[in-house]
């Protein structure tokens, strides 16, 4: 070979020899990058005391260790008692069908909303760098049941995605990461409390609906968790499977809890999680004023708005952000009628963020439609509260309107609902879709009393489905005007 061929082949080797060393650097550079997040992400449970446990068939209900679980009555129910690890391997081991199952709907909705795969790795990559110490804002009491409940969860289908624990850990804090995005799926639920002279009875009755409008399994697989934690309050949970903490429930005193979304500040890494700040409270407040105390002693993640009320009619609500003090009210223009949607009124109330949610949410224009339709309430009872709730009109100042319009207060997208009588301590919950079909009826009393639904007291009555379920017409071009959640499927 010449010597100009020799430098000429040098000169190509040279050349294509970097590009092909940039080529694989940038073929390699992301799965490098991907086993050093699953590094420095990584998440070790807690030593726990694991009690090892099988299913048990019996009758309409599967029974593992002091817990049971059943749909006998329509929705989910889980009757979870003892220890954390107690509670975290009964909620793993009974309902590990349903979380496989719920779970997959959910991965097989992201792929949908994100087809590119590695833009689904470094997604999911950028948010455990993010979150990466997640575990750290629970209290070693919620770490060891979630770890209970993730060494139950065997075999997981998903590990090679997300490891079980780490998994786990983010979905407790679902709420609060849910909450930072720009369109987040959190702003679209309203409450209002009833008493005195609003009530037939004088009792207080809460209705609640929280749309988490992220997937449809979670309203079709809601369930209702009876928790008897040792040396804590018994308490009802409405979530579903996977989720033991609370976003709506009552406990056995009769003190009731819910969280609306709300936004103001910045979110902040380190925080008591929403759900288990709520579910601290229930475990360990008789009176809303024992939650207040409790709510106000807790560093939060995000911004978002509380509403409490107690067996005594006592009603409050608790405007909490990052790093400002608790907002509380308990002194309304009507203490017999009150409401809230998803905006801050307080304090926070001129934040840019909250003045956004504002202009840009249907917040107002729910809140607008309570203000109409509670002044006149008289001798309301849970059935006329669950109608009140299921309201399909706009405020008289809008115009344009028909059921599945997101300016509603029943949207026809819910996750759940809950009507509550705090006084008698019963909850009925939306056995679905949404808020249309019938709620199903729990006295706390009786599912307390022996945690088996088998006390001496007559389980309440179902409250009635909304006819629009009847009209088929009606119901599915409702369904299409409010439009599909966020992880729906692609039709094919």
């Amino acid at each position: 070979m010449s010597k100009a061929g020799a430098h000429g082949g040098g000169r190509f080797g040279a050349r294509h020899g970097r590009w092909i060393r940039r080529l694989l650097l940038a073929v390699t550079a992301p799965f490098v990058a991907h086993t050093l997040v699953d590094v420095v992400a990584s998440t070790a449970p807690p030593s726990i005391d694991y009690p090892t446990l099988s299913r048990e068939p019996r009758g309409a209900r599967t029974y593992a260790g002091r817990g049971y679980f059943s749909r006998e009555r329509g929705v989910i129910e889980a009757h979870l008692e003892g220890r954390p690890e107690d509670i975290g391997a009964q909620h793993g081991t009974l309902l590990y069908d349903l979380m496989v199952a719920n779970e997959r709907e959910v991965w097989d909705g992201f792929s949908a909303l994100v087809p590119f795969a590695p833009a689904r790795v470094l997604l999911f990559d950028m948010g455990r760098i993010l979150h990466r110490n997640a575990d750290e804002n629970f209290p070693l009491s919620r770490r060891k049941e979630i770890a209970a409940e993730a060494r139950a969860f065997s075999p997981d289908p998903y590990a090679g995605k997300i490891p079980t624990y780490e998994r786990m850990i983010s979905l407790h804090a679902l709420y609060d990461i849910s909450l930072g995005f720009e369109h987040s799926p959190l702003l679209g639920c309203s409450a209002f409390a009833l008493s005195g002279s609003a009530t037939r009875d004088g009792h207080t009755i809460v209705a609640r609906a929280f749309d988490f409008d992220a997937h449809d399994v979670f309203d079709r697989d809601k369930a209702v968790f009876f928790v008897k934690p040792d040396g804590a309050i018994p308490f009802a949970s409405v979530a579903w499977p996977g989720l033991v903490g609370v976003l709506t429930g009552m406990n056995r005193e009769g003190v009731f809890v819910s969280v609306n979304g709300a936004r103001a500040r910045d979110a902040e890494s380190r925080g008591l999680p929403v759900v288990s700040s709520l579910r601290a409270t229930l475990e360990g407040a008789r009176t809303t004023g024992e939650a207040i105390a409790i709510l106000l002693s807790q560093e939060v993640m995000v911004s978002h708005i509380v509403f409490v009320a107690d067996a005594r009619g006592d009603v409050a609500i608790v405007e909490r952000a990052p790093h400002v003090e608790a907002h509380v009210v308990r002194t309304f223009a009507d203490r017999d009628r009150v409401a809230v949607t998803n905006h801050f009124e307080g304090p926070l109330r001129e934040d840019p963020k909250n003045l956004a949610v504002r202009a840009s949410s249907t917040t107002v224009a729910r809140r607008a439609r309570l203000d109409e339709l509670l002044p006149p309430v008289r001798e309301a009872t849970p059935e006329s509260a669950l109608a009140l709730l299921r309201d399909k009109r706009c405020p008289s100042t809008e115009t344009g309107c028909a059921p599945g319009d997101r300016r509603t207060l029943d949207a026809l997208i819910a996750t759940h609902g809950v009507v509550a009588d705090t006084t008698a301590k019963v909850l009925w919950v939306s056995l679905g879709p949404h808020l249309s079909g019938k709620f199903v009826g729990f006295d706390l009393r009786r599912e307390f009393d022996t945690n088996s639904g088998e006390g001496s007291l007559v389980e309440p009555g179902d409250l009635p489905e909304d006819p629009i379920v009847h009209d088929t017409k009606a119901y599915e071009a409702g369904r299409t005007r409010a439009g599909p959640p966020l992880l729906a499927p692609r039709r094919r």
